[in-house]
């Protein structure tokens, strides 16, 4: 029987968010394999018929946005929702590092956001 000193209020260390924060993160990629992925491609000088193939991937651009809302809503809720976690024998799990799934959730949702937004930003930045 574990007395309230044994329970320690520190986030849970699991594989649920390095699950979420790793499918916010490829959601994220998938969502720039259409538009910004080419066009950083080909200014970092890589080549090749393959890369016009990545814009038949715009159509399933909302399916990627779905994942990657769904992976990223899930990682926060992971991340910052304060979870009980108990302590056996004097000795707690080692908690995971909340820094870094915090900054790779916000990049990721950053990299999403800008993935939406591009197809309205490109034209004035690209000057159509």
């Amino acid at each position: 029987m574990t007395s309230e000193a044994d329970i320690a209020r520190e986030p849970e260390s699991d594989l649920g968010s390095k699950a979420a924060t790793a499918g916010g993160i490829l959601g994220a990629l998938a969502m720039t394999s259409c538009c910004i992925l080419p066009l950083v491609l080909f200014s970092l000088g890589a080549t090749g018929a393959w890369i016009g193939q990545l814009g038949a991937l715009y159509q399933y651009k909302w399916i990627f946005f779905a994942f990657a809302g769904a992976s990223l809503a899930y990682g926060f809720w992971k991340v910052y929702r304060p979870a009980l976690r108990t302590c056996t024998d004097g000795s707690c799990e080692r908690p995971v590092n909340q820094r870094f799934m915090k900054g790779a959730l916000w990049t990721a949702t950053a990299v999403v956001a800008l993935s939406l937004a591009f197809p309205y930003i490109a034209p004035p930045l690209l000057g159509y």
